[in-house]
Order: C-alpha cells, then sequence, then structure tokens
C-alpha cells in the first residue's frame, strides 16, 4: 500500500510529520552521525537572538522523574554567527530549515525577522514567545494583545510561514491561540517546557542554578496533549505538537487530537535515533490500520458532546 506522510502547515509542505523541537538537537549536525535525516520534514534550531548570548550560570540541567528540567537560558552565536556560520549548513541536511527567533523585548523580534526574511534557504520562522528567560516573553504568551500586536508586527515584515510557539503555563492557551490567529501566524506549536523545580534536600541545595527550569518529557506528555486539543478547537490554522513524544503512538495520538504534525525533543536526548524509529513505526502503524494518507487522521478524536472550551 502506497503511504503518503506529507502534511501542510498553511503554506509549509512538509514530506513527514516529524520536526526537531527547538534546543533539543542544535541545528542538525548533532543528529546527522546517528541516522539519515531525511526522516524529518523539518529541522527546528535553537533560538537565535540578535546579540550572542552566553545563558544561565551552570549546573542548566538535571533528570527527574520521566523527564528533564533546563534552564539553558537561550545560549546562542547571535544572528551574525548564525547567518555566516551555522545556517549554511542546516539547510545542506535535506530536511526544510526552520528558525526559531527569540527577542529580548517587541523591537528586537521584529529586527530578526525583518532580517530572517532576506535570507535564502529558510522555510519558515518559528516565534519563541513562551521562554520565562527572556524580559518580555511571557508577557507575549500569556496575554492575547500583546501577542497579536508582535505577531501582526513581525508578520508586517516577512513572507515567511510564521509558527507561534505557545506556552503551557498560561490560564487560557486557546485564547492564545486565537491571538496569535489574529496576529497572522500560519501556524502555532504547542507546548513549550512547563516550569519546575528540583532539590537535594542531603545538600539542601537546588539542582539547577537558576532553581527553576523548563520540565520536559513523557511527564508533560498528558498536559501537552490537552493544549494541542484546545489549541486546534480553537483555531483555523494547524497545530504542531510538542511535549513528551518518545513513539509513533504518540505522533499518533497528538495528530487524532487536532496536531498537524509534531516535534520531538527531549527523546532525543535519550535516543537521538528516535526520528528513524518512530518514522518506520508510523509506517508500520498506518500499514496496520489501512491508513494511506496520515493527514487523514488529524483532529478525528470521537466526541459525542464536544465540552465548552475557555474563551
Amino acid at each position: 500500500m502506497a503511504l503518503d506522510l506529507s502534511v501542510k502547515l498553511g503554506p509549509l509542505e512538509l514530506s513527514s510529520p516529524l520536526m526537531t523541537a527547538s534546543g533539543c538537537s542544535g541545528y542538525g549536525k548533532e543528529l546527522d552521525r546517528y541516522h539519515d535525516l531525511s526522516v524529518y520534514g523539518a529541522l527546528v534550531g535553537k533560538s537565535i537572538s540578535r546579540e550572542p548570548r552566553l545563558g544561565n550560570p551552570y549546573p542548566r540541567t538535571a533528570e527527574t522523574a520521566a523527564g528533564m528540567i533546563n534552564a539553558i537560558g537561550l545560549q546562542n552565536e547571535g544572528y551574525e554567527a548564525f547567518i555566516k556560520n551555522t545556517l549554511p549548513k542546516m539547510r545542506s541536511f535535506g530536511p526544510k530549515a526552520v528558525v526559531n527567533v527569540v527577542g529580548h523585548d517587541f523591537d528586537e523580534y521584529v529586527w530578526l525577522v525583518e532580517r530572517f526574511d532576506a535570507e535564502d534557504g529558510i522555510a519558515a520562522l518559528e516565534l519563541n514567545l513562551s521562554c520565562p528567560n527572556v524580559a518580555e516573553g511571557l508577557q507575549f504568551s500569556s496575554e492575547p494583545g500583546p501577542c497579536e500586536q508582535l505577531v501582526a508586527a513581525c508578520r508586517t515584515k516577512t513572507k515567511l510561514p510564521l509558527i507561534v510557539k505557545l506556552s503551557p503555563n498560561v490560564a487560557d492557551i486557546a485564547g492564545i491561540a486565537r491571538a496569535a490567529e489574529r496576529g497572522g501566524a500560519d501556524a502555532v506549536s504547542a507546548i513549550n517546557t512547563l516550569v519546575g523545580m528540583a532539590v537535594n534536600w542531603r545538600t539542601r541545595e537546588p539542582l539547577i542554578a537558576n532553581y527553576t527550569g523548563g520540565l520536559s518529557g513523557p511527564a508533560i506528555k498528558p498536559v501537552a496533549l490537552r493544549c494541542v486539543w484546545q489549541a486546534a478547537n480553537a483555531v483555523d490554522i494547524p497545530v504542531i505538537a510538542i511535549g513528551g513524544i518518545s513513539n509513533a503512538d504518540d505522533v499518533l495520538e497528538f495528530m487524532v487530537a487536532g496536531a498537524s504534525a509534531v516535534q520531538l525533543g527531549t527523546i532525543l536526548f535519550v535516543e537521538p535515533d528516535a526520528g528513524q524509529t518512530i518514522h518506520a513505526g508510523l509506517k508500520e502503524r498506518l500499514i496496520d490500520t489501512g491508513v494511506k494518507r496520515i493527514s487523514d487522521l488529524v483532529g478525528t478524536l470521537k466526541s459525542k458532546t464536544p465540552p465548552a472550551l475557555s474563551s
């Protein structure tokens, strides 16, 4: 049976629903040594800011039950070095290159989006509005007005597809998703990490120098699944799922709940070749169930009486 694993995220067409999640595998070279990256529809790079960032003090990561906590602090080489040294290689791997953009404030986001629009070989931009380590990031991701205003300003500076990354640390993720859509987003991705903490009771010290950090991994999958479902039912643009995805069944659960594609993150620290394994697993499951096009599964969750979504 001929299988079609391609998906569409607005104007962005991908050969596979699998993408990498920003911050979990650099810009592609970290995974290239393990397997053929063609199993991915797109590589989403680590966040890029206007100027280089050193990030937070060490220790910056800690393992926890069914996941990990990180507070890297958006360390990156900055726009100029990325364009010169990293983007050319990122474009060479085969999957489409998606640049994740992070700003210290409103003006930096807009500045970066305008400059990236002029570069060749970028398939889309993902706006990281939901990282707690930036000055106004939580404002943009937790309040509809600022979110819509920023997305709208970025929309005027680029013709590239815009993906807006949503935070789970909000009261109403459906409302924020709608704000991103009104601003001109072509898709939303959900979710970024949950704010968490880990301590060593014997030493009375936090395991993260920053005290708190972002919780990711299998532990957050139920929260991510709920957020994706809520966002998908609130907007007409595609939703990209992120959060605890570890195998092919996870991917298909998110797609049935409304996701059009997924991003693999923490699993890649444990299994760098997980993309290859999951891609093969998707084919097996589609054959077993007689589904020819994976996109036919998107949003097919059954519900006799859909519950009311938050406004």
